[in-house]
């Protein structure tokens, strides 16, 4: 019987992409859907954002401690890995009884998630053979936004249109989940040869790294929090401010918001990080105000506006965001110094999901909503006052550097003797 013919590391490539899609997809799944589990189940929104949040949950322990999996054991193996996990998840969702197994399942798609997502990243990087050292991290952006694009607008026209409204969404995810597992089959063996014993390893932060740290990982949060509000709440908002139940408009609306995140990232890679973040900052307070102005006034012009723009400032800060600890952390210490972005990130977005949800069962989803966009309206203040203090070390470390060169330059230098 003749072997099946292997993919070359261009196919391993597009591959680690459509992974990396795969994994936005299947956390964008059940977003759409949330309105129908409370009404079905009768849960409440802390209910909703607690089952939400379980994803998140799920990274934090992920990202920690096996964040170094694919380093030891190959990228292929892990991503296997994980996209069986998210297959899990994809079955758990769609046999779902109760409110209980929606938890099983965000638990399951974080893990998968964890896995896959870093495994994905790093094959991008390794089997990118263009010579162009910016294609991999633009087609991670474009990658995850499709998915994410993908799974809102399908699972919205699946609920609305198709029968069993809870279960073709996770049907289809299983179907992608095993296309993806025979095609990283076919990928190339990339297990290291010489390993050590695997241990997990926690993250590190240089002592000289904290005040990029702390601009970066606000910046990268602010991203991932404006996300959770879309994502755990945008289709509560649109169906109780808007006055509509149509799972398949409130998929477009929220869809749109991740397709500008894409196409937006295409544009960013010739931006400086720090421009980036400062536009991206001021960007996101200009959403917050369209947010707090859509849930008061109910308009889906607005509820457009606020998908929008959202998407823009999400791209612009977690693009200048990753650019600024990119630039500052050393090469040896650049993967444990993101893998602490990132868990910090992950905690204040769950924050941000449970606080809403807490908050709008013993309020209204309206106090809510206006609480959430002034708490991250502050967080953005925070962010420019940091940018500032540290474009003045800047200044101060460029002033210093250039005067010690004139020093040397004028510096009168002893004749040799004859």
């Amino acid at each position: 019987m003749p072997s099946l013919r292997r993919l070359g590391r261009t196919g391993a490539f597009w591959t680690s992409a459509s992974v990396l899609a795969l994994v936005l997809w299947s956390s964008g799944a059940p977003s759409v859907l949330y309105p129908i589990y409370a009404q079905k189940w009768e849960l409440s929104s802390a209910v909703v954002t607690l089952v939400f949040a379980s994803y998140q949950l799920a990274l934090i322990v992920v990202l920690p401690l096996f964040g170094n999996l694919s380093d030891q054991f190959g990228r292929r193996l892990v991503m296997i890995w994980g996209v069986a996990l998210i297959a899990a998840s994809a079955i758990v969702f769609a046999i779902a009884p109760n409110v209980g197994f929606l938890f099983l399942g965000r638990v399951l798609q974080g893990a998968g998630s964890g896995l896959a997502m870093g495994a994905a990243t790093a094959s991008l990087v390794e089997n990118n053979t263009t010579g162009n050292s910016r294609l991999a991290s633009s087609l991670a952006t474009v990658s995850t936004a499709a998915g994410l694009t993908l799974a809102l607008v399908l699972s919205g026209v699946l609920a609305r249109f198709a029968p069993m409204p809870l279960f073709w969404s996770y049907i289809l995810l299983l179907a992608l989940t095993v296309i993806a597992m025979i095609t990283l089959t076919l990928t190339p063996h990339d297990r290291p040869t010489h390993t050590h014993r695997w241990r997990p390893q926690a993250p590190r932060l240089l002592p000289e790294l904290r005040l990029s740290f702390s601009i970066a990982t606000l910046s990268v949060a602010l991203a991932y929090c404006a996300g959770a509000i879309f994502l755990s709440l945008g289709a509560h908002m649109i169906v109780q401010f808007a006055g509509t139940s149509d799972a398949a408009l409130a998929g477009l609306l929220l869809g749109c918001s991740s397709a500008t995140i894409g196409v937006t990232g295409l544009f960013l890679s010739r931006l400086r990080p720090h421009v980036s973040l400062l536009v991206g900052t001021l960007l996101t307070i200009v959403s917050l105000a369209l947010m707090a102005a859509a849930a008061a006034f109910g308009s889906i012009g607005l509820f457009l506006a606020w998908c929008i723009v959202g998407g823009v400032a999400y791209s612009f800060t977690f693009t200048g965001g990753l650019g600024v600890i990119n630039q500052a952390a050393p090469v040896r210490h650049r993967g444990s110094t993101l893998s602490l972005l990132y868990l910090v990130a992950y905690i204040l977005q769950a924050a941000t999901a449970i606080g809403m949800g807490a908050l709008a069962t013993a309020s209204t989803l309206g106090t809510a909503v206006g609480v959430a966009a002034a708490t991250i309206t502050g967080f953005c203040l925070v962010v420019l006052v940091l940018s500032f203090v540290d474009a003045r070390a800047r200044r101060r470390k460029s002033k210093s550097s250039t005067s010690q060169v004139e020093r040397v330059e004028h510096c009168p230098c002893p004749q040799a003797p004859n």
